[in-house]
C-alpha cells in the first residue's frame, strides 16, 4: 500500500494503518493521496464489509503537515475527510492517542468513532492562523453542539477521551489495549445487505435537510420497494441466532 499506510484484510475489514510516528503521524502528501486511494479501494472490494482506520501509537495523527505543502502533492484539495465521506460502507475511527484538527476532520467524516483511554482530540486551527478546509466546521456542531464545537475551535483546547464521550464526539472508549479488538468486534458485526450503504446515504442526506425534509427523503427511498420475504425471515432468524449467542 504504502511506507506510510498499511492495508489488512481481517476477514470481512479492511483495517488501515497510518505509520509516520516521527512526524506525529502528520498528514503530509504521500499519506494523504494513499489514504484516499485505500478508502475508495475498499468501498470497491466486494470482499469489504467494513473499514477501521487507526494508526500507530502513541498518536493518531497531529493533522495536515504545513511543512509540506508546497509539495505538489500536498495540496489541501487532497482531502481523505471527503473520501470518507464518500464512502458507501461504514469506515470506523479507532482513535488511539491526540487526535488534531485534519485528523479530527477525518475522524468526523467515519461513521463511528471508537476511541482508547489515551484519546485525546483538539482542533488548532485558530491557534495556527488558518480555517478549516475538511469539513470541521460543519461536522463539530452536528456532533457536540455549536456552542460546545465554537469553544473548542476558538481556544484549541484538548479534551479527552471521557470529556468527549460525555460530548458526544465518540460512540465508545475502551482501555487502549482492547482499542482495536473491540473495533474489529463492532465492525465484524456490521450485516452484509445493501440496507447498510443505503442507511448511510439516508444519514448523510438527512444532515443536510430539515427533519420534515429527511422524513419526506426516507418515504421517498422506501416507497414502492419490494421485499423478498423468505430471505427476509432467513435473516431476521440469523440475527436473532446472534444476539442469542452474545446474551
Amino acid at each position: 500500500m504504502s511506507e506510510y499506510l498499511h492495508s489488512e484484510q481481517r476477514g470481512a475489514v479492511r483495517v488501515l494503518t497510518i505509520d509516520r510516528p516521527d512526524s506525529k503521524n502528520a498528514l503530509h502528501g504521500p499519506l494523504r493521496i494513499a489514504l484516499c486511494e485505500a478508502i475508495a479501494d475498499a468501498d470497491r472490494d466486494d470482499a469489504v464489509r467494513a473499514v477501521v482506520l487507526t494508526a500507530v501509537d502513541p498518536v493518531f495523527s497531529a493533522g495536515v503537515d504545513y511543512k509540506q505543502l508546497d509539495a505538489a502533492a500536498g495540496s489541501p484539495e487532497i482531502n481523505p475527510a471527503a473520501a470518507a465521506r464518500a464512502a458507501r460502507k461504514p469506515v470506523i475511527c479507532a482513535v488511539n492517542g491526540a487526535c488534531v484538527s485534519g485528523a479530527l476532520e477525518i475522524a468526523l467524516s467515519c461513521s463511528f468513532i471508537i476511541a482508547s483511554t489515551r484519546a485525546r482530540f483538539a482542533d488548532t486551527h485558530a491557534l495556527l492562523g488558518v480555517v478549516p478546509a475538511w469539513g470541521l466546521t460543519a461536522l463539530l456542531p452536528r456532533a457536540i453542539g455549536v456552542r460546545a464545537a465554537r469553544q473548542l475551535s476558538i481556544t484549541g483546547a484538548f479534551v479527552d477521551a471521557d470529556t468527549a464521550l460525555r460530548l458526544g464526539l465518540v460512540n465508545h472508549v475502551v482501555p487502549h489495549t482492547d482499542l482495536l479488538p473491540f473495533t474489529l468486534d463492532l465492525a465484524q458485526r456490521i450485516p452484509a445487505t445493501a440496507a447498510v450503504g443505503e442507511l448511510l446515504e439516508l444519514y448523510a442526506r438527512g444532515a443536510e435537510l430539515s427533519p420534515s425534509g429527511a422524513l419526506a427523503a426516507e418515504a421517498a427511498h422506501s416507497r414502492g420497494r419490494t421485499y423478498d420475504l423468505e430471505a427476509f425471515t432467513a435473516a431476521g432468524s440469523a440475527t436473532a441466532a446472534r444476539q442469542r449467542g452474545r446474551a
